[in-house]
């Protein structure tokens, strides 16, 4: 497995990876899956993903494979000295092989070497699973929410949902 930074060439494939790891039938082949939560089949598309690329103090990595392949992605992006985490993805069939893992100590190896000393993300807050997940990787639930708007873009709510905001020192 290799990680390094997206170019807009990758930007498909980052959008068809974030969709098929969170939503609809192909999501449900891995655990990180939003599908009982979030109806439809889109995350993201690729204007959002670029817009995403885009934003000050933004980088986004990708972890591929022997054949090249985009089997992971994160987005990264700097505020002052926290480091926000967001988009991390997992193709569906490849989780719980260590690629989630990877992608972690990748996002906080590039916190330490933009000067951040935390890192913080959100995460819907009924993911019990996913929030133990980052729990066991040094995460902590910092007790903070935030409303989880539908936005046209993420597909339909099926209940009311907000995400709880964690954060790891480094």
């Amino acid at each position: 497995m290799k990680i390094e930074k997206v170019t807009i060439a990758d930007v498909k494939d980052i959008v068809d990876l974030l969709n098929s790891a969170y939503r609809g039938e192909s999501s449900k082949e891995g655990w990180t899956t939003e599908a009982h939560l979030i109806g439809g089949n889109r995350r993201t598309d690729d204007n959002n993903v670029i817009e995403t690329m885009n934003l000050p103090g933004s980088t986004t990595l990708k972890c591929t494979d022997e054949n090249n392949n985009i089997v992971g992605t994160v987005n990264l992006q700097k505020h002052g000295n926290r480091l926000y985490l967001g988009m991390l993805s997992v193709s569906p069939r490849l989780q719980g092989k260590g690629t989630g893992k990877l992608l972690l100590q990748a996002a906080e190896d590039h916190a330490k070497e933009v000067g951040c000393e935390t890192v913080y993300m959100s995460v819907i807050s009924v993911r019990d699973e996913l929030i133990a997940w980052y729990k066991r990787h040094g995460f902590v639930d910092t007790g903070e929410r935030k409303d989880f708007n539908e936005d046209g873009l993420t597909g339909n709510h099926l209940q009311k949902l907000e995400f709880a905001i964690l954060e790891k020192r480094i």
